[in-house]
């Protein structure tokens, strides 16, 4: 199988590492000191520094160059590895190359709402191509993990069945289970919301608040991103799943999540612009959580804890009066709340 991996990130590059163990894979990013790094020394210092990479990776910095490896082939596939921000810049480059229609399946790995839209992936390239396409790769997974070849179970979510087999062919292999999914609104609605509850988690543990407060936070997170997700179409039953629950307590327990560090840190007092400065990366609960909390209310449903950490990252509330914000709420049924 030719696979095109778009995007050297942490992420990227894990899932062009592990597919290259199985498949003819070509990996392109923008900095190509970093790429350098992986063709040389088999390593992503920046992203992913000290862990080996697969000797059968290989590297292109020339974009065309790395379309064109998985273009035309019978069995191919091109996996967008760019953060949400870059996904429609993305599409409109490989549009440039050839029209969709000779597109090999396509396949997304960002997880988010499009900042200025409010679109989720499959709808900014639904958007872009003119007719839905392809599929997301998502579920409970740590890059570094990954990229380790530590066992991992992944969602490979889209409507259309030979798009989600293709996924399977690619990344269902060592270490690493697939499972089909044909509800791709809920795949990316638990992918996208979990992070802005990470954030939550984080405030949380960096107050030291206790295990039964985390056990609550998380539970009633996944309250309202289901909430959200049946108001925007999605099935129920996704959200209890990889997608939905798994993702959402890896996110918000794991030492890893970057979002929960942001949430760590906002705790000690710290301002966001000095705590995304240390993270080096990309952490999209803050850029998810005014669009959530935007989308949120022009659908009319309550997400106090999206509320409450949207108000602390941007709005001047303190962590610890968001927390206060969240006990004083009214008592009402679970079902309800």
């Amino acid at each position: 199988m030719n696979i095109t991996v778009f995007g050297a990130g942490a992420w990227g590059t894990a899932v062009a590492a592990h597919t290259s163990f199985a498949h003819d894979v070509v990996l392109w990013g923008r900095d190509t000191a970093v790429l350098q790094s992986i063709a040389s020394q088999r390593e992503n210092p920046r992203y992913l520094a000290g862990i080996k990479l697969s000797p059968t990776l290989k590297v292109q910095p020339d974009f065309s160059v790395a379309a064109r490896h998985a273009l035309g082939q019978a069995d191919a596939l091109w996996v967008l590895g760019t953060p949400m921000g870059a996904l429609r810049q993305t599409l409109l480059q490989l549009l440039e190359i050839a029209p969709f229609e000779q597109w090999p399946p396509l396949v997304w790995l960002c997880k988010g709402f499009e900042v200025g839209t409010g679109l989720m992936p499959h709808q900014v390239i639904e958007e872009v191509l003119g007719k839905p396409y392809g599929g997301a790769l998502t579920g409970p997974s740590f890059a570094a993990e990954v990229a380790r070849g530590l066992p991992c179970a992944l969602t490979a979510a889209s409507a259309d069945e030979p798009t989600r087999q293709a996924m399977v062919r690619a990344a269902h292999h060592a270490a690493l289970r697939v499972y089909e999914l044909d509800d791709l609104v809920g795949a990316e609605v638990g992918g996208a919301v979990k992070n802005i509850m990470a954030v939550a988690t984080g405030i949380c543990d960096g107050m030291q608040l206790g295990l039964n407060a985390r056990a609550a936070l998380i539970t009633r997170g996944m309250a309202e991103i289901k909430r959200l997700g049946v108001a925007l179409g999605a099935q129920a039953e996704t959200l209890n799943g990889l997608s939905g629950f798994g993702d959402l307590i890896l996110t918000c327990t794991g030492d890893l999540s970057r979002n929960r560090r942001v949430g760590l840190l906002l705790a000690q007092g710290k301002c966001l612009d000095t705590i995304l400065k240390e993270l080096g990366q990309v952490a999209e609960g803050v850029k998810c959580a005014p669009v959530v909390k935007q989308l949120a209310a022009s659908l009319g449903v309550d997400m106090p804890i999206t509320a409450a950490v949207n108000a602390v990252l941007f709005e001047g509330l303190s962590p610890g009066e968001g927390v206060m914000r969240l006990l004083s709420r009214e008592a009402r049924s679970e079902d309800s709340a």
